[in-house]
């Protein structure tokens, strides 16, 4: 792909980060899908180079640079196979929510850890019956004496099971208007009253998906991650992030299934010549990496807004990224698929995994009907369905 848009300190980490990820590759990632583990030996390659924290402040051991950066990671090892989704959580999305809105104890505590791998941090927001309506958020906090009493379930939190802790997004009563309004609690794997069960998924990846049930989990004051005002600027200080890594996600996706189809191409020959002369394979391959380039535009886009702070228009094209990317890698998945026929649902070439995965781009973290609905109000100014 080309990278000529790119500064040369953008080219090398791409390059670098390649060379890591063709070092492990799909066939580590899939091996580690089959024993039921999780990557380790790369997510502590990946810290020792710097890779993981790369977004975080200095003062803390990160990198000091940003989303940019962040996503180059993630995609160049998602091109090579290997992608580490817990990159979206740890480093993304509580990373930055701690570096932005956290104490200074909070940050010593969490952010030298996330950037150097030793600890991992998961996500809590959706819940059963809210799904993508944030504001029926049941999960509630309430004050008894100088602690915070958080009770509620979520679920589809990836990877608790590896996790030092999960940011749980609750409600607080307003004590003003009586009105419940979003905050976040750093919330220990070992708290009281904090159990987990794991979702019996379809989708083969590392990370397991788990059910959290908080039943009057007490947590000390400074477990409140900022002001307790300020919860909703807070909330979308990390999902702007989340949306930019998981179109990071998947464009690596795509990238990596549109290469072995490419590659496929180039050698399978049926009749006299290799069946990628044909138009038919060609076109819909040449489509694949035009839509690819397209949403990597758009992420890198949405990346430098975030970065230079500018959270409202980061806001667009965060979830515009997100909807091209998603749609992108499905997209390419299916075509590389059908490249390969049959080959392209044995294990030996390894896409046939990625029909299920591919689709975790559309759904999550935001549903592409959702993005639809944002850009529909915010962006052409419509009025709202609901």
């Amino acid at each position: 792909m080309s990278t000529v848009l790119e500064t040369e300190e953008h080219q090398a980490l791409r390059a670098a980060v390649a060379a890591l990820g063709k070092r492990y590759g799909r066939d580590y990632m899939t091996s580690v899908v089959r024993d039921g583990s999780h990557p380790r030996e790369l997510w502590a390659e990946a810290a020792k180079l710097g890779y993981l924290g790369v977004n975080l402040p200095e003062e803390y051991g990160g990198g000091g640079s940003g989303m940019a950066e962040l996503s180059i990671v993630l995609e160049e090892l998602g091109a090579a196979g290997s992608p580490l989704l817990m990159m979206v959580v740890s480093p993304a999305i509580c990373g930055t929510v701690i570096a932005r809105f956290g104490t200074d104890t909070q940050k010593r505590q969490w952010l030298p850890g996330l950037a150097d791998g030793s600890l991992t941090m998961a996500f809590g927001i959706t819940e059963p019956d809210a799904g993508s309506n944030s504001h029926r958020i049941t999960t509630t906090a309430r004050k008894d004496g100088e602690d915070w009493l958080l009770t509620g379930r979520k679920v589809f939190v990836s990877g608790v099971d590896i996790a030092d802790a999960t940011l749980v997004v609750g409600r607080t009563e307003d004590a003003g208007s009586g009105r419940l309004k979003p905050c976040l609690f750093i919330v220990p794997r070992d708290a009281p009253g904090f159990g987990r069960s794991q979702i019996d998924m379809e989708l083969q990846a590392p990370e397991k998906q788990f059910e959290l049930v908080l039943d009057d989990v007490r947590l000390p004051a400074d477990a409140l991650v900022g002001d307790e005002d300020a919860g909703l600027l807070q909330l979308f200080a990390g999902l702007n992030p989340e949306r930019i890594m998981t179109a990071a996600f998947g464009i690596g996706m795509g990238r990596y299934a549109l290469a072995r189809a490419v590659e496929y191409a180039k050698t399978r020959q049926v009749w006299k010549e290799p069946i990628g002369s044909h138009q038919a394979i060609a076109h819909p391959l040449a489509q694949a990496h035009i839509e690819l380039e397209l949403a990597r535009l758009m992420m890198q886009k949405a990346a430098r807004l975030y970065d230079e702070g500018d959270d409202i228009g980061a806001g667009e094209a965060a979830n515009m990224a997100k909807y091209a990317a998603g749609e992108a890698c499905v997209k390419a998945v299916d075509q590389a698929v059908h490249t390969l026929g049959g080959n392209g649902l044995t294990r030996e070439y390894g896409l046939a995994s990625l029909i299920t995965a591919a689709r975790v781009a559309r759904i999550a973290p935001v549903s592409r009907e959702m993005i639809l609905n944002y850009v529909s109000h915010q962006s052409l100014g419509l009025p709202k369905s609901y």
